[in-house]
Order: C-alpha cells, then sequence, then structure tokens
C-alpha cells in the first residue's frame, strides 16, 4: 500500500474521470482527492520506489518529513477542490485539475532531478489546459503566455539539469547550493516558479482569468511546488533571503493597487511565497521548518479566500471591487467563511497563518536578520490592509454599485469553504497539528504573551490607518500591469507603431494586381508567433551560453 505512488493515483484517476459517465464525473473527482489523501497518509519516513530507466536508478517516490508535509497538503486540497466544483466544474476542469495536482504530487515525492523536471512540466502542462477550460477572451491568451514563460522556464531548468548530472555524475535531489553555472541555471527555472520578481508577471496574469475552481486548484500547486524544490536544493542561500524579501513588499503593493478581488488575491500569493522564500534563504532549521508550515498554512487559507472571491464571481458575474458592494445580506455567510481566511492570512491569533507566520518571520530574526524581519512585518500591514480591510468593506459593506442580479451559490461551494475554514481554526487552535508535520522538531511556542499583544496591535494600527487613509484607497477601475508589460503590450505597441509607418511611408513601386480569392476560415494556431519565436531564441541561447561555459 505504502508503494502506491498518490500522484500517480491522481493521474489515472483524471484518465478514468475523462471517459465516467456525466453523472459520476464529480463524485470520482472528490473520491480520487480522498484516495490520495489516503495514500499519503500511509507513506512513511523513508519509503522509496525506484524504476530503472535504462541503466539509471529513477525515485519516483521518495517520502521523508519535508515531502510528507507539502503532500498531504497538496493531497487535502485537491479533496478540497473536487467538492468546491462539484457543481460548477466540466469534464477538462475535473481532468486537468487531477492531472494538475498529481503532477504537483509527483514533484514533492521526487527523489530525483529526472523525476523533479517530468512532474515538473506535466503540471505546466496541465495548468495550462486548467485556464484555458474557462474559454474565453482573456483566458485563451493568458494560458499561451503562461505556456510561453513556463517553456522557457523548462528549457532553463533542463538545461541546469544535464548540466549537472555530466558535471557530478549524479540525479539525486539533495542539496545543491550555488557553486556551479548548472546549479545557477536550476535555481532560476525554480524561480520562475516561486513567481520571483521581476520573473512573477505570469500569476496574476494567468490565475484570476481561469474559472472559480480551477484558480483553487492552481493557486495550490505551482508556486508551492516551487518553495519545497527551493527548501530542498538551496535552503540557507543568502541570496533568497532578500529575493523574497523583496517579493513580499513587491506584491503587497500591487494588492493595494489592485481592483480586481481574484487578481488582488493573486498578487498575495507572490508577497506571501515571499516570506516562504526568505526563510528558507535563513536556512536553519527553525527556518526551513517555517518556510514549510507557512507553505501549509498559505495552500488552505489561500484555497478559502480564492474560493469565496469566486464564490462572488460566480453569484453576480463580477470580480472588481469596483462594480461590487452591498453583498452582505446577500452572501452573508460567504463573508463569514472569506474573513476566517483573511484573519489567517493576516497573522491573527487563533487562526492558521498565526503560528505559521510566527515561526517563518521569527526565525529570520534569530538569524539576526532583523532589517529583512522588519520589511516582512511592513508586509505584513499591507496584508491586512488589502485583504482583511479593503476587500470585504468595498464587497460587502455599504451600497451595491450598480444593479448586481445575485445566482444561488451551489451547497457544494459552502461545503468545501466550510471544511476549510475549520482546517484553518483547527491550526490557529491547536499549532501542534501543524509543528508536528514539518521536518525538524519545534520547541517554538508561538502564543507567548510578547506575540500575541505585538499581532493584535499591528492588526489595530493597520485598522486605524486605513480608516484615515480610506478615501484614498477607494478602488479605482483599473488593472495594474506590472513586468508582464514586456509581453502583453509591448508587441502590440511596436507593432501598431510600424503599421503607422507602412502607412506614412509611400511604396516603391505600383501596387500588384489583386486577385480575389474565397475566404478560408482561419486556423487556430497552437501559440502566438512571437511566443513560440520567444521561447526558441531562448532555448538556442540557454544551450549556446552552456557550451560556451562547459
Amino acid at each position: 500500500m505504502a508503494e502506491l505512488h498518490p500522484g500517480l493515483f491522481l493521474l489515472l484517476a483524471a484518465a478514468v474521470v475523462a471517459v465516467a459517465p456525466l453523472r459520476w464525473r464529480s463524485a470520482l473527482t472528490v473520491g480520487a482527492g480522498i484516495g490520495a489523501l489516503a495514500l499519503t497518509l500511509t507513506l512513511a519516513a523513508g519509503d522509496r520506489v525506484t524504476y530503472d530507466f535504462y541503466g539509471i536508478e529513477v525515485v519516483l517516490l521518495r517520502a521523508d518529513a519535508l515531502s510528507l508535509a507539502f503532500a498531504t497538503v497538496f493531497a487535502a486540497v485537491t479533496v478540497l477542490v473536487g467538492i468546491y466544483g462539484w457543481a460548477t466544474m466540466g469534464r477538462q476542469e475535473q481532468v486537468t485539475a487531477l492531472a494538475t495536482a498529481g503532477a504537483g504530487l509527483g514533484v514533492v515525492l521526487a527523489g530525483d532531478l529526472l523525476t523533479l523536471f517530468f512532474f515538473w512540466e506535466l503540471k505546466v502542462s496541465t495548468a495550462v489546459l486548467l485556464i484555458l477550460a474557462r474559454r474565453s477572451s482573456r483566458s485563451n491568451p493568458a494560458g499561451m503566455r503562461y505556456l510561453g514563460v513556463h517553456l522557457v522556464g523548462g528549457v532553463v531548468l533542463l538545461t541546469g539539469v544535464l548540466w549537472w548530472w555530466q558535471a557530478t555524475g549524479s540525479l539525486a535531489f539533495d542539496e545543491i547550493g550555488l557553486g556551479s553555472w548548472a546549479a545557477a541555471l536550476i535555481l532560476v527555472g525554480m524561480l520562475l516558479s516561486a513567481a520571483v520578481p521581476p520573473l512573477n508577471a505570469w500569476l496574476p496574469d494567468a490565475y484570476p482569468v481561469a474559472t472559480v475552481a480551477g484558480t483553487v486548484a492552481l493557486s495550490a500547486f505551482t508556486t508551492k511546488s516551487a518553495v519545497y524544490a527551493l527548501a530542498r536544493g538551496f535552503p540557507g542561500l543568502e541570496l533568497l533571503l532578500w529575493l523574497g524579501v523583496a517579493m513580499a513588499v513587491f506584491g503587497v503593493v500591487f494588492a493595494i493597487l489592485e481592483d480586481d478581488i481574484r487578481r488582488l488575491l493573486s498578487y498575495h500569493i507572490v508577497s506571501q511565497v515571499g516570506f516562504m522564500v526568505a526563510a528558507i534563504g535563513v536556512g536553519t532549521s527553525m527556518a526551513v521548518d517555517g518556510a514549510t508550515a507557512h507553505a501549509y498554512a498559505h495552500v488552505l487559507y489561500k484555497g478559502l479566500l480564492l474560493m469565496a472571491a469566486g464564490a462572488v464571481l460566480h453569484a453576480t458575474g463580477r470580480s472588481r471591487a469596483s462594480e461590487l458592494g452591498g453583498l452582505s445580506r446577500a452572501l452573508p455567510w460567504v463573508l463569514v467563511l472569506y474573513m476566517v481566511g483573511a484573519l489567517s492570512i493576516s497573522g491573527a491569533p487563533l487562526f492558521s497563518g498565526f503560528p505559521a507566520k510566527e515561526l517563518s518571520v521569527g526565525s529570520v530574526g534569530d538569524a539576526g536578520e532583523y532589517a529583512a524581519q522588519w520589511l516582512l512585518k511592513a508586509a505584513s500591514v499591507g496584508t491586512v490592509l488589502s485583504v482583511a480591510l479593503k476587500l470585504p468593506l468595498f464587497t460587502w459593506a455599504g451600497t451595491a454599485r450598480g444593479s448586481t442580479t445575485v445566482r444561488r451559490i451551489p451547497t457544494s461551494m459552502y461545503v468545501a469553504m466550510g471544511l476549510a475554514a475549520a482546517a484553518n481554526l483547527a491550526l490557529g487552535l491547536r499549532p501542534g497539528l501543524l509543528y508536528d508535520q514539518l521536518p525538524g522538531p519545534v520547541t517554538f511556542a508561538p502564543y507567548s504573551l510578547d506575540a500575541v499583544v505585538m499581532a493584535v496591535q499591528l492588526l489595530a494600527f493597520t485598522a486605524v490607518g486605513y480608516w484615515l487613509l480610506r478615501s484614498r484607497l477607494v478602488p479605482k477601475a483599473r488593472e495594474s500591469v506590472d513586468t508582464d508589460w514586456a509581453y502583453r503590450e509591448l508587441p502590440a505597441m511596436v507593432s501598431a507603431r510600424a503599421g503607422a509607418l507602412r502607412e506614412r511611408v509611400p511604396p516603391l513601386r505600383p501596387p500588384r494586381l489583386h486577385i480575389p480569392v474565397p475566404d478560408r476560415p482561419p486556423r487556430p494556431g497552437a501559440l502566438p508567433g512571437w511566443v513560440l519565436g520567444t521561447v526558441l531564441m531562448a532555448a538556442m541561447a540557454t544551450l549556446l551560453l552552456t557550451s560556451v561555459l562547459s
């Protein structure tokens, strides 16, 4: 039983759901998640599954405390996604959600770099299909941009893995460190999937345009898989400390400015992952425990927040705070459940984020990195400001902005949100439930008087600051653009300028005779030409660089 891989089980279940009758699909999706969770819980530290691949020992499954912590929460959120999307997910969503979860489990249980890369890229493919499942004018190009960015990241990662194998003769996925160009390429590939600025724009570009259940699934696996990979391969790398701090501040600033509630929460994924990356950069046993605890809690409370935001979108058809308001009477329980997630991400005592965040941020201070700790605390203020105050007040409080018809929310959505809220409360009330799953022994006591008083003060002073600045924080109907400007707007600007220039320059010779040709329907391409060209150029440049430096 222990040797049955939970990730492969989910991939097999996805194939079954793909051909199952309509009336069985939702039950099979939830059942697959429960089965994967049961299989994960049967694993014990030291369990291994190996396979001989043309003379190479491939470690399909390597269970230890670090991998099991991530695998457990991945399997748990798979169940929640299946329940949440019971009444809304179509066949493509259900299949790709299960496949993405299976690939995520494959990443965190991989014992070698080759297996890691296989599941890493499988996760990219299934995530793209999950984004495209919404079939809208925004999700289609966003999915293609997601694919283009991650193809480049995959090329960089594979180049680093192969170079590392050639240099060391080993594919074992253990601590790598930053001592060679091969390690640097592996690091860059992982940083892209962790959404470290300036490699972050794919996340707020793609996640908010997926389906309501698809966004919840996406938020759980990609960045947290990268956090696991960084904790496994690069603990103690000081560069990660300051990259993580930059992520935390960058993400929260853009979240405060954002109008779309799902895009706001997507920027907070960037910010919260920054806390985890910073702790990994410290690299002590306490810090790795803190990053793992923070990732574990984040999967649960971010899932709850996105479920609530998705429920608002499902009920109203809108996701911009500037177009919402006055939903407290129509959706009161969604607000209550949302606030459990909001207080968790804000680090309020009695909620899951408090013991997790106190451990991760406290580890940074214990290592003597007081400037980094102070900046992370400042980012926490922005989290409270935007997620716990601005978003709920402008979504649920006041009066509706314009006429809004509120649809009924399926019971399954409330069940999933209720389970997620219960999990966040359980971890907050009993931190031992979380700490017992961490890689190292935890002696940290989160509910010390000083920690509780400081957390309450932070929440109270942020609320006062919000009240004083509330007129400046009114959401405006706009969408923030950060580094994605380079591939979302720049190509269109260049094309427009080139078109205007062609119109101004007279032709050098008379126009040719045009013979009418019957119209033919355009043939859909798998990728825009400029994206494919960028990917190929990046691949060639990377391979050229490795050949020169080797």
